[in-house]
């Protein structure tokens, strides 16, 4: 055996060597990072999939250069062939289509020997009448047809298979649904002449679950159903279905969760009431209202239940659904979300907020907060924003020190155990991290804010007072100091 063999295997040993073995010392360090290392260690094994780097997340960028270049130096062919992309398969059932008849489909990558599945829902608004959907068709097709889908994708943020971006599910099959039903993942109807476009996006997380049987998702342990924006949305409308069909096709096996990603919307007041001429101005409730008769929309029969017949729209929005769904949901959302800002015709274009807006942006924030309190697993930073788990840089944000990926993996412990030993919370591994902070980008970590004109930099203050955030009154009211309330938001408390 080669050099450098031998050196793959002592760096790949000391991942499997026992908590009290030598091998360990070197890489042990005192403190909350190397619980969490032994943590998610312990954690791989339970879930019977291969190697799992989180062992070592503490060095993760020297190890992973090692373990690179000593794998490349063994087998330098098979090294360069490590399938990255996720292949475009469009769906073998051609009577479940996009909006424009062509075939729905969904882009895979396997992971053999993995039991792990990930399946992420797209995002990207929707359309609720013939006029809105036609503008939709010219202005954004790829959201309505397949036919210009590229074959292949490359995995960001919690897609991504480079444990340096994700840690804890790089080695999992990766399944990303691209969206192009317009109708929130809820649609049930087919383009006839009746109907110029389909929308059926419940029927295609159907289709895609069938064909996924037969390619390993049959075997698996874990599925995490996952979606951004209106695809958050969609796991709250589609999680419990996806969990009822895989039992009623005999895999009762299959641990389904969900994963919502700024798809946690309020039906609020808007800050300024304006016609409902497409999806940008109209409220919320009544787009939706109008998209679930357009769509023939469904939702879960639990849900429905809770509400009188023609008011199914309360389905949509995650607070209404959330106490009625039976798999486990970690939310995930902005504070400050700037979809829900638009929809709420509050428009930060550049220009100083006025006073009236500024309040209004603040209380957004509380009565978000608010909703989320009795959600189990959760994380929302302060911050103005959309979206975050496909983002490269989605391990930088934190609530309370604590990152989303390390949050995630906390919540996939605390259901494994809680299968184990009733539902006691692990120590030193939180899961309902909520910024209690008031006003948007009072997390340091927050997304680079930039300026919309001069494309520069701005930090906390800048931002503040770019809105019109008026130190000398804002520190009045909270009976502060305007030097310490600077102080405090440089440093985000």
């Amino acid at each position: 055996m080669g050099t450098a063999a031998v050196h793959l295997l002592l760096l790949l040993g000391l991942l499997h060597a026992g908590p009290g073995g030598e091998g360990r010392k070197g890489w042990r360090r005192r403190g909350p990072a190397a619980r969490e290392r032994g943590e998610a260690a312990a954690a791989a094994a339970a879930e019977s999939f291969p190697l799992d780097f989180t062992a070592v997340e503490g060095n993760m960028d020297s190890f992973m250069a090692q373990v690179k270049s000593l794998a490349q130096s063994l087998y330098p062919c098979s090294a360069q062939a490590l399938p990255h992309d996720l292949r475009l398969h469009l769906l073998h059932n051609a009577s479940v289509t996009c909006n424009d008849g062509s075939p729905a489909g969904y882009y895979l990558k396997e992971s053999k020997g993995s039991r792990r599945w990930l399946l992420f829902l797209e995002g990207g608004w929707y359309c609720f009448n013939r006029e809105n959907c036609d503008t939709r068709y010219d202005t954004m097709r790829r959201l309505m047809s397949s036919r210009e889908w590229p074959a292949t994708r490359v995995g960001t943020g919690i897609l991504s298979s480079q444990p340096e971006e994700n840690p804890h599910w790089w080695n999992a099959n990766m399944v990303f649904i691209p969206y192009c039903s317009s109708d929130v993942w809820s649609g049930a109807s087919s383009k006839s002449e009746k109907n110029e476009y389909a929308f059926m996006g419940a029927l295609i997380i159907q289709e895609v679950i069938k064909e996924l049987v037969g390619k390993g998702l049959s075997t698996a342990k874990v599925l995490l159903l996952a979606g951004s924006s209106a695809g958050g949305t969609g796991v709250l409308l589609n999680v419990d279905r996806v969990a009822e069909q895989l039992e009623e096709m005999g895999y009762q096996g299959i641990q389904v969760r969900g994963l919502a990603d700024s798809g946690w919307f309020l039906d609020n007041k808007q800050y300024r009431r304006t016609d409902c001429i497409d999806t940008i101005t109209c409220a919320p409730t009544e787009a939706i209202r109008r998209g679930i008769r357009y769509w023939n929309g469904i939702v879960p029969e639990r849900c429905k239940l809770q509400f009188k017949e023609g008011e199914e729209w309360n389905c949509f929005f995650g607070y209404k659904i959330y106490p009625t769904l039976r798999c486990p949901v970690f939310v995930v959302q902005w504070l400050f979300d700037e979809a829900q800002l638009t929809v709420d015709n509050v428009h930060l274009t550049g220009q100083p907020v006025q006073e009236g807006q500024w309040l209004y942006i603040q209380n957004l924030g509380r009565e978000l907060r608010n909703t989320l309190k009795d959600v189990t697993a959760s994380f929302a930073p302060a911050c103005l924003s959309h979206e975050i788990i496909t983002r490269n840089h989605w391990t930088d944000i934190q609530v309370k020190g604590t990152s989303l990926p390390r949050a995630l993996h906390c919540w996939d412990r605390s259901l494994h155990e809680s299968n184990k030993n009733g539902k006691a919370p692990l120590k030193g591994c939180p899961i309902h991290l909520i910024d209690s902070c008031p006003w948007p980008h009072c997390n340091p970590s927050c997304p680079t804010i930039r300026d919309q004109f001069t494309g520069q930099e701005m930090n906390v203050i800048q931002f503040l007072m770019h809105m019109g955030f008026d130190v000398q009154k804002m520190a009045q009211q909270q009976g502060l100091e305007p030097s310490k309330l600077l102080g405090m938001l440089s440093s985000g408390n």
